[in-house]
């Protein structure tokens, strides 16, 4: 179980609506939402990793030591919510240290796993994983084996596996297989689409089937159907991010009682070596 740690407006899908200069000014939202987060994983008995950015990190450090201070894993989202494919090499391994080094100084933890902004890394910028190897990190999970107008790279493996010459260990979000090709079923506006049988039918089939481990995502801005709406964003936009914003928490809380969850670097082999 893994969540995405960013506010409402720091996402993907608005940035040509709001500037990165204007963030200090709008309502922040996500503390209040990540407390909500955290009391229902405690409510579930569930552990999870928080993929966080470093600029929410150093404005709300008090909430990431309560993530800390609760049992979840601390991981990285990078700096600010940059793309990867916006950085060039020099860029993004000074973005991967630099956050790295916050949430370890903020969260008194040592930060092991990383996943970049909108899942960028791709057949395009693989060096990116060589990188955060460089960096010292154990892990990434910033694939997903589709096509998509954002992201992906559907010929990756659907399991983890090991990259940057077997020193980092890639763990791609959770997809299906259906007629030759995959299918997201591993969290954020998919989740929130699709009918919640069919979620829970998919990660089913990867655990009794397949005999994986599933990886699911979420944002905390999911369950805060009362946030802020963005105005100028494109229609696309606005219905990727507002769909279903009221049924996400009852949905996350059936999904934390149909399965058993933990955190990213207890399910997978990361203390033994990404070849494992």
């Amino acid at each position: 179980m893994t969540v995405d740690v960013e506010d409402y407006f720091q996402v993907s899908a608005f940035e040509s609506a709001v500037s990165r200069s204007d963030w200090d000014d709008m309502p922040g939202r996500v503390e209040a939402n990540v407390d909500r987060i955290l009391s229902l994983f405690d409510g579930a008995g569930v552990k999870a990793t928080f993929f966080t950015l470093g600029c929410v990190a150093s404005r709300h450090p008090d909430m990431v030591r309560r993530i800390v201070a609760q049992g979840h894993e601390l991981a990285s989202h990078g700096w600010s919510h940059v793309r990867v494919t916006q950085q060039d090499r020099s860029e993004f391994g000074e973005d991967i240290r630099r956050t790295r080094a916050t949430l370890e100084d903020i969260g008194g933890c040592a930060v092991q796993g990383y996943r970049a902004a909108s899942y960028s890394i791709g057949a395009a910028n693989l060096w990116a994983l060589d990188e955060l190897a460089d960096a010292g990190y154990r892990y990434s999970s910033s694939i997903v084996p589709i096509h998509h107008d954002l992201y992906g790279m559907p010929e990756a493996p659907r399991f983890p596996f090991a990259a940057a010459g077997g020193r980092l260990l890639e763990i791609p979000v959770s997809t299906v297989t259906i007629a030759r090709r995959n299918f997201n079923c591993g969290g954020g506006g998919w989740f929130r689409l699709y009918p919640y049988l069919l979620s829970r039918w998919c990660l089913r089939r990867i655990n009794d089937v397949e005999g994986e481990s599933g990886n699911f995502y979420f944002h905390p801005w999911e369950i805060d159907p009362g946030q802020p709406r963005i105005e100028g964003a494109s229609a696309r936009a606005r219905f990727r991010h507002y769909l279903n914003l009221q049924r996400m928490e009852s949905r996350l809380q059936r999904l934390l009682r149909d399965f058993s969850w933990d955190r990213v670097d207890r399910v997978y082999p990361i203390e033994n070596g990404p070849g494992v």
